[in-house]
């Protein structure tokens, strides 16, 4: 491994291309981030690469430069945010159906048109009458920040999207849809399956999602916090609180877990509120690890991330 050691960063990419053997570029991969001392996750299939990694800026250099000369990856887009290879538990790279979990659904045709951050801040700025701001996120993701005037889907997992746009189509009945997600790649799928109901107006898709929107405009149309995939768990954007305590009900956008491993739901519970269920999520959740009956994680802990595509 080498021994690169200075600020670090984190990396964030992914791109639809076909790749015929996916357990060749898995290993390729492993080799790879091996060899330069990087960790993350990164999900390979017959669709494309998903990735997030951390390391030392050297290492994420040297990792960029193959990657923009690979032939398959030349030509994605690697966005950077400040970070580091601790806020990732482990090197992970795996071979999936899907590199984002749309739950097997069958999308066909093109996604909705791109539109640069620059473009969809216009868009949000005038608020045409028959505009509607579409978050493709989870719940636990728009819970603690999004675009001002957005739909956000009561939804727990990206599978789920397609049943709920089948469930409320019409929300986008003859109208003007901007989706947006973490960085992207949702709303490839997401936009895609939309215009396949052919209901919408039009169907936009802000390239680069939230990421590259916020790198534009920081101060712009998204409040509050930026839910990622590692362990930061978020990025602040604006010091808007959207998120309540569970218990006091007072605003509070800090994630922690429940600390029975078994359970590991992630709660939002302040400080002054934290003992009431001894770091647990509920009652049942107290009670069990009051007994010792389940695996306790020791305190303090990091937020464990759910395995969700951005």
């Amino acid at each position: 491994m080498l021994n690169l050691v200075n600020m670090g960063k984190i990396l964030l990419y992914y791109t639809y291309t076909h790749i015929a053997d996916p357990e060749n570029i898995a290993q390729e991969q492993r080799d790879l981030c091996i060899k330069l001392g990087l960790k993350g996750r990164i999900l390979i299939a017959h669709e494309g690469i998903n990735g997030t990694v951390g390391g030392a800026d050297d290492a994420l250099a040297r990792y960029k430069t193959f990657m923009h000369n690979h032939e398959l990856f030349k030509d994605m887009d690697i966005k950077e945010s400040e970070g580091e290879a601790d806020h990732f538990p482990r090197l992970k790279v795996i071979v999936k159906k899907e590199i984002v979990n749309f739950g097997g659904t069958p999308v066909s045709g093109q996604p909705g048109t791109y539109l640069s951050p620059e473009e969809a801040h216009e868009l949000m700025k005038a608020a045409p009458e028959d505009l509607v701001i579409f978050d493709a996120r989870n719940k636990y993701e728009w819970r603690i920040g999004l675009f001002e005037n957005s739909v956000t889907p009561d939804i727990d997992h990206f599978r789920d999207l397609p049943e709920y746009i089948d469930e409320h189509l019409d929300q986008f009945k003859d109208k003007q849809v901007l989706m947006y997600c973490t960085g992207g790649i949702r709303c490839e799928k997401a936009t895609a399956y939309l215009k396949m109901k052919k209901i919408a107006q039009e169907v936009y898709h802000i390239q680069g999602g939230i990421h590259r929107y916020t790198e534009s405009f920081p101060q712009g149309f998204f409040k509050g916090k930026n839910y990622v995939f590692d362990g930061r768990v978020s990025q602040k954007i604006s010091a808007d609180i959207l998120a309540n305590c569970e218990q006091c009900s007072r605003p509070y956008d800090e994630y922690s877990n429940c600390i029975n491993a078994e359970c590991n739901k992630q709660i939002i519970v302040c400080p002054d509120c934290v003992g009431i269920y001894h770091n647990t999520c509920s009652k049942e959740c107290s009670a069990l690890v009051q007994a010792r009956k389940v695996n306790i994680r020791t305190l303090p802990h990091k937020i464990l991330i759910p395995a969700q595509p951005r």
